[in-house]
């Protein structure tokens, strides 16, 4: 995994919001297609920082093992790298607190709130500062009717379309792509059924 000389690589994308001279307000995220494996990052560790071979993703199986089983319990786990909490939900709306039954509570997932040392570790290593690398419009890309149903049409190959594998095919953010599906569930004669699957969503043709 090394260095690129060049420093961190970003993409810039508008954002629906409009600025003072009524364009589209734009931010930064880092580049498309930047990500790493638990083995990758154990390999890395292994050669870089005096860890054995499988050490790291051991010890990260382990620790999930671990705080699954206390935030089971109701805990909160504080780390160097965060916090962990479970997240609960209640399956109806409910606004007299006294009517909220066990019944209807569920688990939502994990909160996970960063902790400072984040910011610390990748400041730490941040000496190339910056670098701009040349990414589609998403404005154009949303108004291009020919290659959002090309997209859909080859996500729609394998039965169903999730937002990232759409989000993928036609080049979009994840939000963007969301926003698409969501458009093709509505009107009179709407393209797709959205289907709730554990905690997101699936959509497939109607």
């Amino acid at each position: 995994m090394p260095r690129k000389k060049t420093g961190f690589l970003y993409e810039v994308h508008p954002t629906p919001a409009k600025g003072k001279d009524g364009g589209n307000i734009v931010y930064a995220k880092p580049a498309k297609g930047r990500k790493l494996s638990i083995e990758a990052v154990d390999d890395y560790c292994a050669r870089h920082h005096s860890l054995r071979s499988g050490e790291l993703k051991l010890a990260m199986e382990e620790f999930v093992k671990a705080a699954g089983a206390l935030m089971a319990q109701g805990y909160r786990i504080d780390t160097p790298i965060g916090s962990f909490a479970p997240k609960l939900t209640l399956k109806r709306e409910v606004t007299n607190p006294d009517d909220v039954k066990d019944s209807d509570v569920v688990l939502d997932g994990v909160e996970y709130i960063p902790g400072k040392h984040w910011d610390e570790a990748i400041q730490k290593w941040l000496f190339n500062g910056f670098t701009r690398v040349e990414n589609p419009n998403t404005q154009v890309l949303v108004n291009d009717a020919e290659h959002l149903e090309h997209a859909l049409k080859e996500c729609l190959k394998r039965g169903y379309v999730t937002p990232k594998r759409f989000a993928f095919y036609a080049n979009l953010t994840l939000y963007s792509a969301r926003k698409q599906l969501e458009i093709w569930t509505k009107g009179d004669n709407p393209k797709l059924m959205r289907t709730k699957m554990g905690q997101s969503y699936i959509y497939t043709e109607i």
